[in-house]
């Protein structure tokens, strides 16, 4: 007898929208992509010609898509600044969700999405941060919580993306939340996850730079950042953002025990291939984001559906999604206003005078 399988329709065919439907249609064993949505015409022409003669239909309304028949779960692949309203209307629609990272820009309106799901308690509610699904992450977590380095006390992460001459990070600012928000926040859900989920905030302060994409300050933006989050019991978070790396996609991160260190990816490399030549010998690293991580987005895809159809706890609780657009707003705003931010022992924002 043949399993069931988890009917599911993905919003959005940019970048990242793309690349989930494709997981879906063929790399989740027990999920069927029977729908997509995008209010984009160039997208929906692409989905006609790639998934269409898989019998997946194909909406220019998101609406329209939520009623498609036998729709069990959503995967919201769309620009951020709708995540949290298609979110919340698929959990109005009794469906699964499924959200890229962050659930908002706003911390406000990200809140919004935890307290629809739980008044839908049946439902599985989760969002993407890719990374908790990499095995050399999963791996290092582990052992870090084995005890293998004692206590975790500080934590160093960065996000490096390849350098983009097209403009696209200019024009993407306008709907991401700033270069903390969008392309920090990995590196914030890591350090809550080496750190403790429950870690509160104590301060934030960030400074940036704009050495390639001046055209990111009319959104205060930058293209350069770093970034140091203290929490309260003696935990402390160093992190470092860029959109200029010329070698290509360059994200790794150090944990710092008591009794010992682990590090993931700190020497970046596609493969285990050597380059011989003239001047030297080299290794290739992948050339963005989702080259590095893409098995860890098909396997997020696979524990998403599968938590679904048996009904299993998913692997990182919602509230999470909260704290980390809580800690990247607050960064964002530090490296505009030069301001460092402090937080009281329950995460209440306080004021302070600063000379």
């Amino acid at each position: 007898m043949t399993p069931p399988k988890l009917k599911v329709g993905c919003a959005g065919l940019g970048r990242m929208g793309k690349r989930h439907a494709m997981n879906f249609l063929d790399r989740v064993t027990y999920a069927d992509l029977v729908a997509v949505s995008s209010p984009d015409d160039i997208e929906l022409e692409w989905a006609r010609q790639n998934l269409g003669p898989f019998g997946v239909s194909v909406y220019k309304s998101y609406d329209d898509m939520l009623k498609h028949e036998g729709l069990q779960a959503v995967v919201i692949a769309s620009a951020t600044t709708v995540h949290a309203d298609q979110a919340i209307k698929a959990m109005d629609a009794d469906k699964h969700v499924m959200c890229e990272k962050p659930l908002s820009t706003s911390v406000e309106v990200s809140q919004k999405v935890v307290d629809a799901a739980s008044r839908k308690k049946h439902l599985k509610v989760m969002c993407g941060f890719s990374r908790r699904f990499d095995e050399s992450y999963q791996d290092a977590w582990l052992k870090v919580s084995s005890g293998k380095i004692g206590n975790p006390s500080i934590f160093r992460s960065q996000t490096c993306d390849v350098l983009d001459p097209s403009g696209f990070f200019v024009a993407y600012a306008e709907f991401s939340g700033g270069i903390f928000v969008d392309c920090s926040i990995h590196d914030i859900d890591l350090a809550l996850w080496f750190l403790g989920q429950d870690s509160v905030v104590k301060s934030v302060v960030a400074s940036g730079i704009t050495a390639v994409e001046p055209g990111l300050l009319k959104h205060n933006d930058r293209d350069n950042a770093v970034g140091v989050v203290e929490f309260y019991g003696g935990k402390i978070a160093y992190l470092f953002c860029s959109r200029m790396m010329a070698a290509g996609q360059d994200d790794s991160t150090e944990i710092i025990g008591t009794e010992g260190k682990l590090t993931v990816n700190a020497q970046p490399m596609s493969n285990l291939v050597n380059i011989y030549e003239a001047g030297g010998i080299r290794r290739e690293i992948p050339q963005n984001y989702y080259e590095r991580f893409k098995e860890a987005f098909v396997r997020e895809a696979n524990e998403f559906t599968t938590a679904c159809l048996q009904n299993l706890e998913l692997p990182m609780k919602l509230e999470g999604a909260v704290q980390a657009v809580k800690i990247g707003c607050a960064l964002q705003e530090s490296m505009v206003s030069g301001r460092k931010i402090y937080f009281d022992e329950i995460g209440s924002r306080l004021e302070k005078a600063q000379l």
